[in-house]
């Protein structure tokens, strides 16, 4: 109990200070090989939760793992709470990763990627009144119907990496990419190439979103050395950063404080004092 009440704490103190948006994680087991047990808690009930004690900031998953929960009730929890947050859920949606977990509920990791497919089309026909369809998720046959509705008329489903999808898959589905840290050549290139196949087939660009474990130094000019997924360095390297991602077409940037050796308190209003002032302003111009 006292770990979830200083966390929540933590988010709103995240909201009063301004930050955008607040990310949770979806891992149903703890493996021991990945050395990482996630959140700990479940994320649709954090995120009841969390909607309750917050007003504005975001509540992102990053992410749902589809092929291990069945579409129906990932689209209920959703939907859920995204009326109860007032339309503030954004559902990261991806394959996963750990093959341990698969046997545990008696589905096939080689599988994950048809899974995963038929998974998302589940929830999106969800979004629709009386829906009709037929996958190997399920079947309606606009018979029933499934409530709430999302508060836009669809859930924002952001897809994690490629999710075991084609390029082509990715460019032309949801609402937006989750993708991984890498050096700048190699994400500009990335990001290109995605925004490239959207355009192809005439969609409108859609945000990108990195997330960045970073180990904030009292020194603000340490340059950046590598931690696992992210960077340790001072605050000024950090908002040079954060410019070039913004420069390649990064749109949001989700901070992970896990390796973090500063006060996490003090380490997020020092970030809000010196780096959102630029970044809101920016993205209020775009």
């Amino acid at each position: 109990c006292g770990a979830i009440a200083l966390h929540i704490e933590r988010v709103q103190l995240a909201e009063k200070l301004g930050f955008s948006a607040v990310w949770l994680r979806d891992v149903p087991f703890n493996v021991p090989a990945f050395g990482d047990a996630g959140q700990t808690y479940d994320p649709f009930v954090y995120l009841g939760i969390l909607a309750g004690l917050t007003e504005r900031i975001a509540l992102g998953v990053a992410s749902i793992v589809l092929p291990l929960r069945h579409p129906a009730h990932v689209a209920k929890a959703a939907a859920t709470a995204d009326v109860l947050s007032g339309g503030r859920l954004i559902l990261g949606v991806a394959s996963g990763d750990r093959p341990e977990e698969y046997p545990a509920i008696d589905a096939p990791f080689a599988d994950r990627g048809a899974s995963f497919r038929e998974s998302y089309r589940y929830i999106r026909k969800m979004s629709d009144s009386w829906p009709r369809f037929d996958n190997q998720r399920g079947r309606l046959r606009g018979e029933m119907d499934m409530l709430p509705k999302p508060v836009s008329g669809k859930l924002p489903l952001l897809i994690t990496g490629s999710s075991q999808q084609s390029p082509e898959w990715l460019a032309a589905h949801g609402d937006g990419w989750m993708t991984y840290p890498r050096s700048a050549e190699s994400q500009a290139r990335v990001i290109q190439d995605w925004r490239q196949r959207m355009q192809a087939i005439g969609r409108r660009n859609q945000p990108v979103l990195q997330p960045l474990y970073i180990d904030l130094t009292e020194n603000p000019d340490t340059p950046p050395t590598p931690i696992h997924l992210g960077l340790r360095m001072g605050i000024h390297p950090l908002r040079e950063y954060l410019r070039s991602r913004q420069e390649m077409g990064v749109n949001h940037i989700a901070l992970n404080l896990r390796f973090n050796q500063a006060d996490i308190e003090s380490t997020l209003k020092r970030i809000a004092d010196e780096l959102l002032p630029e970044f809101q302003h920016k993205a209020r111009d775009r």
